[in-house]
């Protein structure tokens, strides 16, 4: 994609973005003879090829005390239904997108596991994104206050004096750029940031990051305006979440609070050779 130093420029343009992952953030749009977006560092880029994305609205919930029972989200539409099992009927009832679901037990049937929501209302247990709430101070945390990161079951809960004060869905690290189990601390703080990889074979470029904190190496828990779906792993080793629940986070965060990754499945690597890099 060329950059432009004015809108309606053609040709290759003085600077390009090489074919890869590229989202910007524009502050103006023109149509002369075509569109052409104005960035925030006052290039040009044509709307040709570019496609303008919509943020996802999802946002997590806020608690002002523990809840009693587990709880998630389910991340695609899927039918409730009368008991767990993909050989039992269905109830009619059917569960959308983000939609908030109480789990009050959970059953392995058929290899799989299923969450009781209500009487007689059972759900396909890997659709959801569920929280297991664990309000212990995990083992090399020192204070009462720390981010837990499940990603066997993408969600994020934050802690604070041995309560969940706020629980949301999250997009991790995608093999072979998984995000590194562990305790870290949150080292950095940025209001916006610039990612950016210059390696042809896996380019990308993307503008104005919201809600950055980092807390391992290139690794952070951050706002992603590109994405409109989570629950599931997509990003280079960074903690995506929607750009409000990243802002939730950020201004409840200081530096130095802990961020606690696990995965009970063993399924993440913890070789240290492994996570050199990673980023978005």
């Amino acid at each position: 994609m060329p950059i432009y130093s004015s809108a309606g420029e053609k040709g290759a343009g003085g600077q390009q973005f090489p074919p890869g992952f590229v989202y910007i953030s524009y502050i103006d749009r023109v149509d002369l003879n075509g569109v052409y977006y104005l960035m925030q560092n006052g290039g040009w880029v044509p709307g040709k090829g570019a496609r303008v994305g919509e943020i996802s609205n999802f946002q997590g919930l806020e608690f002002s005390a523990t809840p009693r029972t587990s709880f998630g989200w389910t991340f695609e539409q899927i039918p409730v239904l009368q008991a767990p099992g993909y050989g039992a009927s269905e109830t009619g009832q059917q569960i959308y997108p983000f939609e908030t679901v109480s789990i009050y037990d959970a059953q392995i049937v058929d290899n799989e596991e299923w969450y009781l929501i209500g009487p007689n209302q059972w759900l396909e247990g890997r659709k959801v994104a569920r929280v297991i709430i664990n309000t212990a101070i995990p083992a090399g945390v020192t204070t009462n206050r720390w981010i837990d990161v499940d990603l066997a079951e993408q969600t994020l809960a934050v802690y604070e004096n041995n309560q969940l004060v706020f629980a949301t869905v999250i997009a991790s690290g995608l093999e072979p750029f998984w995000t590194r189990p562990g305790v870290f601390q949150i080292y950095q703080k940025k209001e916006t940031e610039t990612m950016r990889n210059n390696d042809p074979s896996d380019f990308y470029y993307l503008d104005n990051v919201p809600w950055t904190m980092y807390f391992d190496g290139a690794r952070a828990l951050h706002g992603a305006y590109w994405r409109t779906r989570f629950g599931y792993p997509q990003s280079h080793g960074c903690i995506n979440l929607s750009v409000g629940d990243s802002h939730w986070i950020f201004n409840w965060a200081v530096e130095g609070d802990w961020v606690y990754i696990h995965d009970r499945t063993g399924k993440t690597p913890t070789d240290p050779a492994l996570y050199t890099g990673g980023a978005y």
